[in-house]
């Protein structure tokens, strides 16, 4: 979809190709006075009795004293205001009300026993899972490559991706949703940790009928009358190129703004304006690729991640696996 801005274009596109978690139903109330608070303690007491109809069995069962279990079932009832069980000598039976009571008491259970071995299974050091973000030009052949190399001596370690522009992956990374990002420029911030890897090389791309298409090198300044087509304000890709004119002498005149290189290629292709960008995972007909000579133009790439955020082991592995790339992230 294109929305035109006077004589500015934008091109939007989906940002996500990893997913990290569902929507989740309305947390539980868990003040002091709340029904959460006050009865979560004793719920798993009360199954054990349910299920095996018998306080001394069941108190063996769940490893407990029999005085304890038979306290906190009393207190449950009196807190409930309702009898949940007909007592009969050493054994007992549901009333009513405690069948309806224990059928969402399983179901809670269930869940809290799925959420723990979820989190320990993220957790274990062969097999747990890795929140990764990276940018849009780092999905077609950096990533996949670093996960292949990491998982010759990690096979089983999953990873949920996340692929975005750097400062979506910031709040992502804050909001605990990401453990570790690759992004440009490298962030400077308090509550991060962020370490150089690697810097790529940016191109000056024209159409191979443009004026220049013909040089193999050229000074920015060359390019101050064109028009230009770059990614949206926030992208550091962006904020590079703004400061590279800037440093060349003249503000960019922006034709469209888009969210991938690729697009912004193909835009270059058709004529449509010239772009400053990283090298393509694949060669691009239509585009003639310039060497910018006289200034360093230069993107620096880093790792980040939440500074004083615990790292399970398989974070951690890949955490040192990525700071063991410095000046070879990138494929040649």
């Amino acid at each position: 979809m294109v929305h035109e801005r006077s004589s500015e274009q934008r091109l939007s596109q989906s940002s996500y190709i990893g997913d990290i978690g569902a929507g989740a139903s309305a947390p539980a109330e868990l003040t002091p006075g709340s029904w959460s608070a006050l009865l979560s303690p004793r719920l798993a007491y009360f199954a054990g009795v349910a299920r095996t109809e018998h306080v001394t069995r069941a108190a063996q069962e769940m490893q407990v004293p029999q005085s304890t279990l038979s306290r906190a079932l009393v207190r449950l009832e009196q807190d409930l205001g309702v009898d949940l069980f007909a007592r009969h000598g050493r054994t007992v039976s549901l009333t009513p009300a405690g069948r309806t009571f224990l059928a969402s008491v399983e179901r809670a259970l269930g869940e809290v026993e799925r959420a723990a071995e979820s989190v320990r299974a993220d957790a274990d050091p062969a097999s747990g899972k890795v929140a990764f973000g990276f940018l849009h030009t780092m999905g077609s052949e950096t990533v996949p490559g670093l996960i292949r190399a990491f998982r010759a001596d990690h096979p089983r370690v999953r990873f949920s991706l996340v692929q975005n522009y750097g400062e979506a992956m910031i709040e992502r990374l804050r909001a605990g949703e990401l453990d570790l990002c690759l992004t440009s420029p490298v962030p400077d911030a308090p509550d991060l940790v962020a370490r150089r890897l690697d810097e790529q090389r940016l191109r000056l791309v024209v159409p191979d009928d443009h004026r220049l298409a013909s040089r193999k090198r050229v000074r920015l300044a060359e390019a101050a009358d064109e028009a230009f087509v770059t990614l949206e304000p926030g992208y550091g890709l962006r904020r590079i190129t703004d400061d590279l004119c800037q440093e060349a002498g003249f503000k960019p005149r922006i034709a469209f703004e888009g969210e991938e290189a690729e697009t912004l290629r193909g835009l270059v292709a058709a004529g449509l304006g010239v772009a400053l960008l990283p090298p393509p995972a694949v060669p691009r007909p239509g585009v003639v690729e310039l060497t910018v000579t006289g200034q360093r133009a230069v993107r620096e790439i880093g790792v980040a991640w939440l500074d004083g955020h615990p790292d399970t082991p398989p974070v951690a592995a890949f955490k040192k696996f990525l700071l063991g790339r410095r000046g070879r992230l990138l494929p040649e």
